[in-house]
């Protein structure tokens, strides 16, 4: 049994349709027992399925204003107000700004002071 099969599946008390060039053949009148085992092994094959369509490679997640103010050490605040006056990197998903992580590591480098020289 296939998650079509599953999906097209009349509901209890539906009374299924029976075509008409098969006359003799009459309704079941009630549905078959689904057997629980199935069913936990179907939800399993699809949450494996569903983990297995996230992306796994760290440099296309994108984050959002407030997991890349967590990241910087920043309020969500800040973070909208940088992208809203363009001083942070960022790109956009639809309609929302989101960050990349090398935007994040943009920041976090142009942030950076090195020592003067002659400094004692």
């Amino acid at each position: 049994m296939t998650r079509n099969d599953l999906a097209l599946a009349p509901t209890e008390g539906a009374v299924m349709e029976v075509p008409a060039d098969v006359p003799d053949v009459e309704p079941p009148t009630q549905m078959p027992a689904i057997d629980g085992a199935l069913i936990l092994r179907l939800a399993e094959a699809i949450e494996t399925l569903a983990a297995l369509s996230k992306i796994q490679d760290p440099e296309l997640k994108v984050l959002t204003p407030a997991e890349a103010g967590d990241a910087l050490g920043k309020t969500e605040n800040w973070v909208k107000e940088a992208i809203r006056d363009r001083r942070i990197p960022f790109t956009y998903v639809g309609k929302s700004p989101r960050l990349l992580p090398r935007h994040i590591r943009w920041v976090l480098e142009s942030g950076e002071l090195m020592p003067h020289p002659q400094a004692a």
